[in-house]
C-alpha cells in the first residue's frame, strides 16, 4: 500500500529548525507502520547561500531566502515555522490563505492581539494548526497527566513550575534576539522559557483565574547584537504567582539568571491524595507520593516512588529505541512532530492547538500587565 506523502516547507534553520528536521527524518525509526511518509521538501532562511548549504547537507529539494517560495508552492502541504516570534503572525496568515497546515514554534506570537487573531483564523480554516509545546509529549509528563485524570492526586492544592537557564549570568555575553523586545517580544524570557511552563501548568493543573508577575533584569546594559552598547529591554527572569480556576495556588519561575543550571525544567504538584515531582534533567522518572498509604511499620510504603517512564510510550511508538532505553530532550520533539503529522494525515485536530497557544499568550499578557501595575491581574 502506497503511503501518503506529506511535504514540509521549513522556515528557519537555527537550533529549532534543525531539531524539527531531526524529528521528521527519524519518525520511521520511532514508530512502526506509519501510514504516511513525511519529508522536508524545502528550507528558507535569510541567506540564500545558507539555505543552499543546508539543502545540500540534508538532502532538501528546495533552497530559498524567501518564505513565500515555499508557502505558495502547491506541492507543499505543511509550513513549519521556526522563525523569531514577531514574524509568526504574517507567515501564518499567508500560509493559511494558501491552505497549508501549520506547525509553529512557541510562543504563538509576540503579543496577545495577533495570537488571538491567529487562533481565530486557524479555527475558521479547518486546517491542522499546532504549537510546539514539546514538553507535553515527554513520557513522564504524559504519565503525570494520566495520574491526575485518574484522581491519584485528589484535589490539587498547590504547585511549583520552573524553567531555569544560565545563559544571562555573564554580563559580558553578547545579547541575542531572544533578549531583544523588538524581535522576541516585551516578555523576553517569559515568552521563551515561560511559555513552556505556563502550558505545562495549564495542561496538568487547569486554567488560571489570576496571576501576579514580577520581572527582573540583572544586567541593564550589555553588548548588543551589533556589537554596540545596548540597554537590555526584555526580562532576563520572570516570577509569577498564580491561582487556577479550581482554587489551587502556586509559583512559576522562568529564568536565565540561574547559575549552575543547564536546561532545568521541573515541577511539583501537591494534592489532597498525593503529589508529583519531575525534572527534565532526569527525564526518565516521575516521582509520585501516595498520601493514602500507611507509613507503618518501618515506613510501610510511604514516601515518593520513582516511576520508571523512560521510553514506555504506547503503540505505535516504541519501535526504537527499546522502551528500557533512557530518553532525552529530543524525544519530546519527535513525539510532538508525530502527533501533528498524524493529525494532518487523519484530518483530526490535535492539541496543543493555536487556541491553546493563544491562551498561554493571554496568561503571559496578564503577567506582564501585573508586572507593570504591581497588582494581580485576572486572566
Amino acid at each position: 500500500m502506497e503511503k501518503r506523502e506529506i511535504r514540509i516547507g521549513l522556515l528557519g534553520f537555527g537550533a529549532m529548525g534543525r531539531t524539527h528536521a531531526f524529528a521528521v527524518a527519524n519518525l520511521p525509526f520511532y514508530f512502526n507502520d506509519l501510514p504516511f511518509h513525511a519529508a522536508i521538501h524545502g528550507v528558507s532562511t535569510r541567506s540564500l547561500e545558507k539555505s543552499q548549504a543546508i539543502a545540500s547537507d540534508f538532502g532538501f529539494a528546495i533552497a530559498t531566502d524567501n518564505e513565500d517560495d515555499l508557502i505558495n508552492r502547491p506541492d507543499i502541504d505543511v509550513i513549519d515555522i521556526c522563525t523569531p516570534n514577531f514574524l509568526h503572525f504574517q507567515t501564518v496568515k499567508k500560509a493559511l490563505a494558501c491552505g497549508k497546515h501549520i506547525y509553529c514554534e512557541k510562543p504563538l506570537s509576540s503579543d496577545l492581539a495577533t495570537a488571538e487573531e491567529m487562533a481565530g483564523l486557524a479555527a475558521k480554516s479547518g486546517l491542522i494548526c499546532s504549537v510546539v509545546f514539546n514538553n507535553r509529549h515527554l513520557s513522564a509528563v504524559q504519565r503525570a497527566k494520566q495520574l491526575i485524570e485518574d484522581g491519584a492526586l485528589g484535589q490539587i492544592l498547590s504547585f511549583d513550575f520552573h524553567y531555569l537557564h544560565n545563559s544571562c549570568t555573564d554580563p559580558q555575553k553578547k545579547a541575542g534576539w531572544k533578549q531583544t523586545a523588538d524581535i522576541c517580544g516585551l516578555g523576553g524570557v517569559l515568552l521563551d522559557l515561560g511559555s513552556h511552563i505556563i502550558d505545562l501548568a495549564v495542561f496538568l493543573c487547569g486554567r488560571f483565574r489570576a496571576v501576579t508577575g514580577k520581572s527582573q533584569i540583572a544586567f541593564p546594559t550589555r553588548v548588543g547584537i551589533d556589537g554596540e552598547t545596548w540597554k537590555t529591554d526584555a526580562p532576563e527572569a520572570f516570577y509569577m504567582l498564580a491561582e487556577t480556576e479550581s482554587g489551587a495556588r502556586g509559583t512559576l519561575t522562568a529564568s536565565k539568571l540561574a547559575t549552575g543550571t543547564n536546561d532545568d525544567l521541573g515541577f511539583a504538584i501537591y494534592g489532597t491524595k498525593g503529589s508529583l515531582r519531575f525534572s527534565l534533567m532526569q527525564p526518565n522518572y516521575l516521582e509520585f507520593y501516595d498520601n493514602t498509604v500507611t507509613h507503618e511499620p518501618y515506613g510501610g510504603f510511604g514516601g515518593f516512588t520513582k516511576i520508571e517512564c523512560g521510553g514506555r510510550y504506547p503503540a505505535p511508538a516504541g519501535a526504537f529505541p527499546s522502551p528500557k532505553a533512557s530518553q532525552g530532550w529530543l524525544r519530546g520533539h519527535v513525539m510532538g512532530m508525530y502527533s501533528f503529522l498524524q493529525a494532518v494525515y487523519s484530518g483530526k485536530q490535535t492539541a496543543p492547538t493555536f487556541a491553546d497557544g493563544a491562551y498561554v499568550q493571554r496568561v503571559m499578557d496578564a503577567a506582564l500587565a501585573s508586572d507593570a501595575s504591581g497588582y494581580e491581574r485576572l486572566v
